[in-house]
């Protein structure tokens, strides 16, 4: 048989061959199918290592035992306190917390440039996987590894709501909050890991974060403390100014004295960043403050700290009226802070998501210096 060729047009000479369709080419495309493959590829290469098992032991048993040492020394101390409960589930909620920001950053920070080192990036990128699925599989696992701990953590916290004083919304707020939470210093961690090209570099960026949220944001909030203090002239209820002799006290009055006066409501944010702060402000009874729940105290702290000085201060310490009149501030019902702190660590935790989808899309013409592809 005979094949009679085929004359092409000028016109059809300039015509590209036909792209096979795909995804490959979209940055931000999501599929669950993708995202499940990557996180299953992730989850599986710890669930195989015994060191995953060994670290949720170790973190049970230094979870359980914190806790039955705070019980055991609140009993001894006093056995007819009310707040016992609510001191132990501060504790222990601040333990789960403090624990988890330190064990997170280790599941995310090298989770692109290890790969990268060890060559098998290579291989999910010139999939028809999407640089989005690549890196919410990642995150997806990431969290999950890391809510794994908290799970272990719940039968600890779920003792002390049973030991009575802290509501079981408390419990709620506190484990939503955690795992929000842990989920941002993931999308850090994850974020860091695809800018640094070595892990070392990574891991120490992003525990230098969680630190600049946990550590330096009341180191900071204190050291902007002079600069917002300045002398002024506020509305004063006591005794007169100058000396008296003898037992007749001179009955309290309203002036005007110069004192020194903190302006917190400029600076309050600072603490609102921190994720102790969050998670007390969401968690935290408002009953009794100041006095034994840990929680409660941070809430009150803060939002106080928010409204700023009082507009009168009361100095009348001695004499027939020795009872403070109520703080017009009490009555204002403070918003509360942790909604700012919570979007202030999601933002950063986004951040970091979105840097590194745009870090994993396939160099076609530049190259990082140092970037190892396959």
């Amino acid at each position: 048989m005979t094949v009679t060729p085929v004359e092409l047009d000028d016109a059809d000479a300039d015509v590209p061959p036909p792209v096979p369709a795909g995804r490959r080419s979209a940055t931000w495309g999501l599929t669950w199918h993708g995202v499940r493959t990557v996180a299953a590829l992730e989850l599986r290469q710890r669930v195989r290592s015994t060191r995953w098992i060994v670290a949720l032991v170790v973190w049970f048993v230094v979870v359980g035992g914190i806790t039955a040492l705070v019980t055991g020394a609140l009993g001894a101390l006093d056995e007819d306190a009310q707040n016992n409960g609510a001191i132990v589930f501060g504790a222990v909620t601040f333990l789960v917390l403090g624990l988890g920001l330190l064990v997170t950053p280790t599941l995310t920070s090298t989770a692109v440039n290890g790969d990268r080192a060890a060559g098998t990036l290579a291989t999910l990128q010139v999939t028809l996987l999407t640089p989005a699925e690549i890196a919410t599989g990642k995150l997806l696992a990431a969290w999950t590894s890391a809510c794994a701990f908290l799970v272990v953590s719940l039968p600890f916290l779920l003792l002390a709501l049973l030991l009575g004083s802290t509501p079981p919304t408390a419990l709620l707020a506190a484990v939503l909050l955690v795992a929000a939470l842990l989920a941002a210093v993931c999308g850090i961690g994850l974020g860091w890991s695809a800018v640094v090209a070595r892990t070392a570099g990574s891991t120490v960026l992003t525990f230098v974060t969680v630190a600049g949220l946990t550590v330096f944001t009341p180191v900071l909030f204190g050291l902007t403390f002079p600069v917002v203090t300045q002398t002024e002239q506020v509305m004063v209820y006591g005794p007169p100014d100058g000396e008296w002799m003898g037992e007749d006290v001179p009955a309290c009055e309203r002036t005007e004295r110069p004192r020194e006066v903190s302006h917190t409501e400029r600076t309050w944010w600072l603490l609102a960043a921190n994720p102790f702060v969050v998670v007390a402000d969401a968690a935290g009874s408002p009953s009794d403050p100041y006095v034994d729940e840990p929680l409660g105290a941070i809430r009150e702290g803060v939002r106080d700290l928010r409204l700023g000085p009082p507009a009168e201060r009361y100095e009348c310490w001695w004499g027939q009226d020795t009872t403070p009149p109520p703080d017009p501030r009490d009555g204002a019902n403070p918003s509360p802070v942790w909604p700012y702190g919570l979007a202030f660590n999601v933002l950063l935790g986004a951040g970091g998501f979105v840097v590194a989808v745009r870090r994993l899309r396939v160099p076609q013409r530049h190259l990082p210096r140092g970037t190892r592809v396959a």
